[in-house]
């Protein structure tokens, strides 16, 4: 596992070059992942300009600007992702936000398809589900946690319609979309903050 993360770690870009990169995709109208189609380039489209948004008006409470300052362990965040993933247009951009205002905390990005082999030891339910955000100790190498590939909310959400309907229709997709919308990144930065408590407990006391 060791030498896995290692190289995906080598292998990694920073989020403003993973912008600059799906920017470049979507000016090819392609996409990142072994599968290039119209739909998936024109997905990549709307997460760029849903990225672009979140950039810019993402906020951080006053509470949690405190506790992600107060966190004082080096680790490093380990995200994959695709640019056609919906999921990853909202959660990136937030998770960026948290990383950027600690010292404390490096955030590179890999490409899922590129990264099969750490993707296949970071399943959700068994399927390859990004984004997915894996934690990592700096001077030990070790997981600590991982996060995704939805937040807290959303995930009940889509876990609660999966069992009722078995699997998710283009409508609640919209929904779950509009969810995010409304949400405006507040679930995950509490689900984030709320986890960098639990490998510090002294940023909540």
């Amino acid at each position: 596992m060791s030498a896995i993360i290692k190289n995906s770690l080598q292998k990694g870009i920073s989020y403003q070059a993973y912008r600059e990169l799906v920017k470049h995709l979507v000016d090819k109208k392609s996409n990142t992942g072994e599968e290039k189609t119209k739909a998936l380039a024109n997905y990549t489209k709307l997460n760029d300009k849903r990225m672009k948004r979140w950039d810019k008006t993402i906020k951080i409470s006053e509470a949690s600007n405190r506790r992600i300052n107060e966190f004082r362990h080096h680790i490093t965040w380990l995200v994959i992702t695709e640019s056609w993933c919906g999921d990853a247009a909202h959660m990136l951009p937030a998770i960026n936000k948290i990383a950027e205002l600690s010292n404390y905390i490096d955030m590179k990005i890999v490409i899922r398809d590129e990264n099969l082999e750490l993707m296949d030891a970071f399943l959700t339910y068994g399927s390859r589900s990004v984004p997915k955000l894996i934690m990592i100790d700096d001077e030990t190498g070790d997981v600590l946690t991982t996060y995704g590939p939805r937040p807290s909310e959303a995930a009940s959400y889509v876990n609660r319609f999966k069992a009722e309907n078995g699997e998710l229709t283009p409508e609640f997709k919209e929904d779950l979309q509009h969810w995010y919308n409304d949400d405006k990144g507040q679930n995950i930065i509490e689900d984030v903050t709320e986890m960098l408590c639990q490998l510090e407990p002294n940023v909540c006391q």
